[in-house]
């Protein structure tokens, strides 16, 4: 088994695009309407979103390859937290939001997630963060044990929309 992690470029737009659509549910908690997914998936994980997103200098975006295929990624959001519940909550600056962190689910176990946690982590400290956030939803149990052996702690709550549905999430945080 071979795991590489590199940082994605524009022409990895559409294979980010169909990782996304493959892993974005698993986070989602259970009960979320099929169409809510579909619509956020469309809206804000399409091809051309990650084309956007991709050469966006405010974005870095991280690709997980599992013996030659894309199995993963992260993206990191540089700059202050619009939020004001995520704002007051965040503790370390300057800080820098891990955006997106998905494996596909038939890799999870496959030893991916830490060496692009790790690489995702790196990539941050490149850019002078000093602390690093993210929102995970408070029913993804299996997520929220992940960030916290990754070193994150639960810092405070903020809400996410999936389509028309409000969710619950944790902030987490941890220091650089």
């Amino acid at each position: 088994m071979t795991v590489t992690i590199r940082q994605a470029q524009p022409s990895d737009a559409p294979e980010l695009a169909v990782l996304a659509a493959a892993t974005f549910a698993l986070a989602c908690p259970p009960g979320t309407a099929p169409e809510s997914i579909a619509e956020f998936i469309a809206t804000t994980l399409s091809e051309e979103r990650f084309g956007q997103y991709l050469v966006d200098p405010t974005r870095d975006i991280r690709l997980a390859e599992h013996d030659g295929s894309a199995a993963g990624y992260t993206m990191l959001v540089f700059g202050e937290p619009v939020a004001a519940d995520v704002a007051a909550a965040i503790t370390v600056r300057p800080t820098v939001e891990l955006s997106k962190v998905y494996v596909l689910g038939d890799r999870h176990g496959a030893g991916i997630a830490a060496p692009l946690m790790a690489a995702t982590l790196d990539a941050a400290r490149e850019r002078s963060a000093h602390g690093i956030w993210l929102g995970v939803n408070a029913q993804n149990a299996r997520a929220i044990r992940f960030y916290e052996k990754s070193g994150f702690d639960i810092v405070g709550q903020k809400t996410f929309m999936v389509g028309p549905e409000l969710h619950h999430d944790h902030v987490m945080e941890r220091s650089l």
